[in-house]
């Protein structure tokens, strides 16, 4: 069970669903939080806040502890840590969870997790993803901004082979284009379904779910909240849906593209501002003017431009592995598209640009995320992105409502659209020599990031594979 200790207030937007804004919050004693946990027989809490990854790390408390963690008793040296940047010789960086996101773990009732931050000598960890999420937040509450986040979630659901690989579940999910194929999800709805159920029991409101494009592929869509809320549940997500894969002898995959023959893992993220006070969406066209026919607002068109100047930094964030650079491919499926962006570019219900307009208007999404993605990272550098947009009114230019895909990369340019990167070291480059980063980041994450995305992609560029053994050994 899910439960979040705010008052909330029902707002009803034209354009998109309903959502819930916090209007105040009730702050629970320790004993009252003990109490609540032990009617629910959780015997354990997780203080979890995450690494560079954006994978949930922390210690398990005894309840009757429980007031201790929430005073910042779980201390972690971040040097034993991917992304937590700190010398051995460092403080201890403290977990101070937030009471808000107590949510009771549904493989595992005996514990519940709490999402955490990094605290150091007292004072926010100013390396600590979801710290820089919310600085990011702050901004655009002091321009009067809530940031509305809806993230898709794709994965993979496998079990291992007898031959030392991997397959789909379903002996009979061998289809070339398996995309909303009721057959192959029935057979894994043990899992799928499970994991739906846990969701929905969390409050995250599931409102479809199908199998994607890929074997073995899956995807699920709940109802968006605001951003941090967002990146905690994905986070989450992704820990719960491998556990309760792991329970029916599977494993759940977020590696972009496990294939060269079938389409990625996408994250797309489903953005919005709204007015602080109101709670209107303020990408809604009954809320502003749309000067280019797309269903947003011209504020929406700023925001978009503003992504577009940064999007080759932003993807180092959004498209963070060597892996991921092999989903943003025109093509590399058997079903004919890949289904991911090449290009910046913009334009209304069209699966070809980086930003796409839904046919419902009032949203922008995001289609070069993928599923191995921070979020809390991710989050900070769009939405700071977007708000330098409306700050200086940028214009994104036309959209594009053609098949991307057709033009050549030669005409591409011709039209003065730029190409996202095509490896993570071309990621990296645009990340490091773009001012937004290190601004959002700080200089410990973003140099720890640099550093440590560096040393990725050098690995993986010296090591020598199979396909280069095959074919050049005995070539010459």
């Amino acid at each position: 069970m899910y439960v979040e200790w705010k008052i909330r207030t029902k707002l009803a937007i034209p354009g998109e669903i309903t959502i819930w804004s916090a209007v105040m919050t009730v702050q629970p004693s320790a004993e009252s939080l003990k109490q609540t946990l032990r009617d629910k027989g959780v015997k354990y809490a997780l203080a979890g806040y995450v690494d560079i990854h954006g994978i949930i790390k922390g210690k398990f408390v005894p309840v009757d502890h429980l007031d201790r963690m929430l005073k910042g008793s779980e201390l972690f040296t971040g040097a034993a840590l991917d992304g937590v940047p700190q010398e051995i010789s460092d403080n201890e960086v403290a977990a101070m969870p937030d009471t808000a996101t107590m949510t009771q773990c549904p493989w595992n009732p005996d514990l519940a997790w709490f999402a955490s931050d990094l605290y150091l000598d007292g004072a926010p960890f100013e390396a600590c993803s979801r710290n820089i999420l919310k600085r990011q937040v702050a901004e655009a509450a002091q321009m009067g901004y809530t940031f509305n986040l809806g993230i898709e979630t794709e994965f993979f659901l496998f079990k291992d082979s007898a031959d030392g690989g991997f397959e789909p579940i379903s002996a009979r999910d061998t289809l070339a284009k398996p995309c909303y194929d009721p057959r192959s999800l029935g057979d894994n709805m043990h899992i799928v379904g499970e994991l739906v159920e846990a969701m929905n029991s969390m409050g995250w409101d599931v409102y479809s779910f199908d199998h994607e494009d890929a074997n073995g592929q899956f995807e699920t869509d709940f109802t968006y909240t605001d951003a941090l809320g967002m990146a905690d549940r994905l986070v989450f997500f992704r820990l719960m849906a491998g556990e309760i894969a792991r329970k029916h002898g599977a494993f759940a995959s977020f590696m972009p593209k496990p294939s060269a023959t079938r389409t990625g893992s996408g994250a797309h993220y489903n953005m919005s501002l709204a007015d602080l006070e109101t709670g209107k969406n303020l990408f809604d066209t009954a809320n502003g003017e749309d000067i280019h026919g797309c269903g947003v607002t011209e504020m929406a068109y700023h925001f978009i431009a503003g992504i577009m100047k940064h999007a080759k930094a932003i993807s180092a964030v959004i498209a963070p592995t060597v892996n991921s650079y092999k989903r943003l491919v025109r093509k590399g499926s058997m079903s004919g598209s890949t289904w991911a962006p090449v290009f910046v570019c913009y334009g209304n219900n069209n699966r070809t640009n980086m930003l796409r307009i839904p046919s419902q208007g009032a949203r922008v999404e995001c289609r070069a995320a993928d599923i191995a993605c921070n979020p809390y990272l991710g989050s900070a550098m769009i939405l700071a992105a977007g708000l330098e947009g409306i700050r200086e009114a940028m214009d994104p230019g036309q959209p594009h409502r053609e098949n991307m895909y057709s033009y050549t990369d030669q005409e591409v340019r011709d039209m003065d659209i730029e190409m996202l990167p095509q490896n993570l070291g071309e990621a990296i480059d645009a990340f490091e020599a773009d001012p937004l980063s290190r601004q959002v980041f700080g200089d410990a994450m973003f140099e720890s990031f640099v550093q440590y995305k560096r040393e990725e992609w050098t690995s993986y560029h010296t090591h020598v594979s199979d396909w280069e053994i095959n074919r050049y050994l005995k070539f010459f």
